[in-house]
């Protein structure tokens, strides 16, 4: 009985969005339900309907008249006050008003973009000047001014890579004199989407073969770029590879000789198994998974993908970690567009970059709303101790966004526990906050389909605890009232004992008290049918 109510429940929605020429179907008490209202009900339940009596106009407008008479009954008793019911109805509105805040055109343009740049690989250098976690304006202009004075040198004659190794903190770029480590000058090799953090992957695609970035900010500070090469993508790989970590000769003359053993037709996993010093990948038989050009160091990457043939392996060569003989396993090609662009899609939707989806809906909304920040009430911003400002202090508007006015207090509000970025940087974000919160709140009014599958999720959850309350805690926990209809109905049962068949007689005995229920709602309220708009609807479906 409960999972027929809730499926009748679920299918319900009330029109919030009526034209004003909308015909008046029903009356309960003074309130009007429109003849569209139903409509959209009906037509929404027909496809769960699978036979012609069930699909009656009449019956399916009596149906309607009780959800509405219980959800009436709800809200009269104030369960929409209840905490459980704004908990859920507010973790809800979150989920279902997310699609609203992406900008699918954008999304559509980095899904875009992102097969592009694993099709197409960058090799590129750069140089970082870092900045502080909570940099103020002072910090960013003085990091600003020294990339650029950095740029102008490289500009002007001197070597890039010269000027990374001396300037760059980036400590890769440096040579590490303990170690005797030579810095990479800057050289970052070939890489594509998703390898970076996404201002730096946008800024090397953004940057010409040759050229040199204008400075450009990410998490870690300011850079710039050099970009080198652009060319096609060879995809992933699968390899295997044996490890010998001492360098020296002695170290070579080990490797050679396993390479002897597997131009002699010995297994690569046996050599492996006894020779290798890479632990993790030993006991998978030297296997270390799917990885692109670049991921790996250079010697390794460059031999591993000249391999031609599935099962070829190559002849020793030195890294860094030792000697090493890699085997190419498997080759995995970049995709098609039409292939990947569901996985990029969803790869995009989890990273960084689907903040700017984000960002874009609320710069769209900039120029929409009316938004006016109220400086004197922003003076408590340079107030170091502004988190400890009394909240009679805290009253005056800093923020409005079209008719809504926003305290000071909210501002303080959402900073309390955000100590990370300096204040007036979060103003910023409390701003954006603040207009999407807005534009949430204004999704009923903006977005019909948005109101309505709100509305029928309201009512829904509203029905389901009036359903609890007043049917199925009673039929589950009022044993002298279900052994009563039982002993009335006995004749209709085959056995004596109630306990044989309890399941069955407690949702006969449910059906019982909804019925009684919706007799008394129906007799305590007025209730009036537009003859002739029910006529109308008969002969528009052709169901009596």
């Amino acid at each position: 009985m409960r999972k027929i109510v809730l499926l009748f429940v679920l299918s319900l929605s009330t029109s919030i969005f009526a034209q004003k020429k909308d015909k008046t179907l029903i009356t309960i008490d003074g309130e009007k339900i429109t003849v569209s209202e139903f409509k959209r009900v009906y037509e929404k339940n027909l496809d769960a309907i699978d036979n012609d009596e069930a699909k009656s106009v009449t019956k399916n407008l009596e149906l309607f008249i009780n959800y509405k008479l219980k959800v009436k009954e709800a809200y009269s008793i104030k369960l929409d006050t209840l905490p459980s019911y704004k908990r859920e109805m507010e973790t809800y509105k979150n989920q279902l008003s997310a699609p609203y805040l992406q900008d699918t055109t954008f999304i559509d343009k980095l899904v875009k973009d992102a097969y592009f740049r694993t099709k197409n690989e960058v090799k590129a250098k750069h140089i970082l000047v870092r900045m502080p976690r909570e940099a103020t304006p002072k910090d960013t202009l003085t990091a600003y001014n020294k990339i650029f004075k950095l740029r102008e040198r490289i500009l002007n004659g001197e070597k890039f890579e010269t000027v990374a190794a001396q300037f760059s903190e980036d400590k890769s770029a440096q040579d590490d004199k303990k170690s005797g480590r030579k810095g990479n000058g800057g050289n970052l090799g070939y890489f594509s989407a998703f390898r970076m953090v996404f201002p730096f992957e946008e800024a090397a695609y953004s940057t010409k073969k040759g050229e040199i970035s204008m400075p450009f900010k990410t998490q870690f500070g300011y850079h710039i770029m050099q970009v080198d090469d652009f060319k096609l993508s060879k995809g992933e790989i699968e390899a295997a590879h044996i490890l010998i970590k001492d360098g020296s000769a002695k170290g070579q003359k080990i490797i050679d000789s396993i390479y002897l053993k597997l131009k002699n037709n010995e297994k690569f996993e046996d050599l492996v198994k006894k020779y290798s010093d890479d632990t993790g990948s030993k006991a998978r038989g030297g296997k270390l998974g799917k990885f692109g050009e670049g991921r790996m160091v250079k010697p390794f990457s460059d031999a591993a993908f000249s391999l031609e043939n599935e099962n070829d392996f190559s002849k020793p060569f030195k890294t860094r970690f030792g000697w090493h003989i890699v085997k190419l396993l498997k080759k995995h090609p970049v995709k098609s567009f039409d292939e990947m662009k569901k996985d990029l899609k969803a790869k995009i939707k989890k990273s960084s970059r689907m903040q700017l989806s984000e960002k874009a809906v609320v710069n769209s909304l900039k120029t929409k709303y009316t938004i006016v920040e109220f400086e004197k009430a922003k003076k408590i911003l340079d107030n170091k101790q502004l988190r400890s400002i009394s909240k009679d202090s805290l009253q005056s508007t800093i923020l409005s966004i079209n008719d809504k006015k926003i305290s000071q207090e909210e501002f303080i509000k959402y900073i309390r526990n955000r100590r990370h970025l300096a204040v007036y940087k979060l103003f910023d974000m409390f701003k954006e906050d603040q207009i999407l919160t807005y534009y949430k709140e204004n999704l009923i009014h903006t977005e019909p389909e948005y109101a309505y599958t709100l509305k029928e999720y309201e009512d829904g959850l509203l029905l389901f605890e009036l359903m609890q309350e007043k049917i199925w805690n009673k039929s589950s926990k009022d044993s002298i009232g279900l052994k009563k209809y039982f002993d009335n109905n006995s004749t209709k049962y085959k056995t004596n004992t109630l306990k044989a068949i309890k399941g069955q007689v407690i949702n006969d005995y449910q059906t019982f008290l909804e019925k009684n229920w919706i007799a008394d709602l129906r007799k305590k309220s007025k209730i009036k049918v537009s003859k002739k708009q029910l006529k109308n609807l008969i002969k528009f479906y052709g169901k009596e």
